[in-house]
């Protein structure tokens, strides 16, 4: 089967919020960062966003963003529908007449939503912005004072500003200042370039059960008595062992009992993920792309034969994003971990195979398709092991949220 490739990237709202997701397309048998043909890319991307895969599968129910090419926006080219599902950017190159007006005037008639991308003011743009509900602003593309007069002359328009590649806390608080409604790029994956930020105490409790946990020489017995410490955690872990999810013929009614029929890795796996799904003051999609990075590691420990060291992959996959969970970079948080030296070469400098395979899930979670063509497997199995965890993060997540208000 061919693989089919749809990136994404989450778009915030000012509370932290994933809004939406922005969808990229590239073509696996071709170079993966190189778009021949705009028209075609687009029409893949829908197709596959919409129809091999389902925009539920991807973006849940959140908006989907996508990039028009002129001949989408002029009707040349149709578009499926779902339009409360879809954001339309118009791209920054498209050349503006009234063939390009007309279609977005109908296109927004439609009730789809308008997005400018990488939109630098012209005068000549005026009756675009005039239509658009967003606008969004690529910071590397404008130093501060050029940032704050485009902030001062849109503030007239009835539209909502979207700050692209933010990368730091600085920028983002100045975009958050400015008014910006909306925020994408890496500073939520990469907090580490935060400096000097305290981590919250409750956080800081947290790793320190993670760590204990996480000692490869813990016993059943010591396993038993620190989640137990834990009312809460101890309460969720056998809630969720004694779920649909594990389909137990009899009731599991300790941790002892837990880690003598599903075994010490599983356990301690699933205490992890009760754990992350319990830090309130971090975006939850943060928690997603830890479990889909996870389950991606996991997986591709079974398809290089090393399913005996799957639940390993799993934590390197799972604790890789542990600098965002706890605001310090990376170096920092495993360094408070007792974790063995391959898990953190894996984590640090994607050394080994769990390395690899963590770097191909990270790749394939950024759409760096450039970065999959010399990996730990086949691009078009990365792609369905990527299925295969979003169907499972999916699954977890409707059988934690129970638990999450419990």
């Amino acid at each position: 089967m061919k693989g089919v490739f749809v990136g994404r990237q989450p778009i915030y709202d000012r509370e932290q919020n994933v809004y939406a997701y922005e969808l990229l397309f590239r073509n696996s048998d071709q170079n993966f960062a190189q778009i021949d043909d705009p028209d075609k890319a687009t029409s893949e991307l829908v197709i596959n966003a919409l129809t091999e895969i389902g925009l539920n599968n991807i973006v849940g129910d959140k908006l989907g963003f996508i990039n028009l090419t002129r001949n989408f926006v002029t009707g040349s080219l149709p578009l499926p529908g779902a339009e409360d599902r879809l954001v339309l950017e118009v791209l920054e190159d498209i050349e503006l007449d009234d063939s390009v007006l007309n279609g977005i005037q109908r296109l927004k008639q439609k009730n789809y939503i308008i997005a400018l991308d990488d939109f630098i003011f012209h005068p000549h743009l005026e009756p675009l912005v005039e239509i658009a509900h967003i606008i969004k602003i690529d910071l590397m593309a404008l130093d501060q004072q050029q940032l704050k007069d485009h902030v001062d002359r849109l503030s007239k328009y009835p539209v909502k500003l979207l700050a692209e590649k933010v990368e730091t806390h600085e920028e983002y608080q100045r975009c958050l200042d400015y008014g910006f409604e909306y925020f994408q790029g890496y500073f939520f994956s990469k907090p580490n370039i935060i400096q000097g930020q305290r981590t919250p105490a409750n956080r800081m409790a947290l790793l320190n059960l993670l760590g204990k946990i996480s000692n490869p020489d813990v016993d059943v017995d010591e396993l038993e008595h620190l989640i137990s410490q834990d009312v809460t955690l101890s309460f969720r872990l056998l809630r969720y062992i004694n779920s649909s999810q594990y389909a137990m013929e009899k009731s599991v009614d300790s941790v002892k009992h837990a880690v003598m029929l599903l075994g010490m890795d599983t356990v301690r796996s699933i205490a992890y993920l009760i754990v992350f799904s319990s830090i309130e003051d971090k975006p939850f999609e943060l928690f997603v792309s830890a479990l889909i990075r996870a389950h991606m590691c996991e997986l591709l420990a079974e398809k290089i034969e090393e399913s005996q060291l799957a639940a390993t992959y799993f934590t390197v996959g799972l604790f890789s994003t542990m600098d965002a969970i706890m605001d310090q970079p990376i170096e920092d948080v495993l360094g408070q971990l007792p974790l063995k030296q391959a898990v953190s070469d894996a984590i640090l400098n994607h050394e080994g195979t769990m390395g690899r395979a963590l770097q191909a899930s990270i790749a394939y979670e950024r759409g760096e398709w450039d970065e999959l063509e010399d990996t730990i497997v086949e691009s078009d199995i990365i792609v369905n092991v990527y299925l295969q965890a979003l169907s499972w993060c999916r699954d977890f997540i409707d059988s934690i949220e129970s638990l999450r208000a419990a």
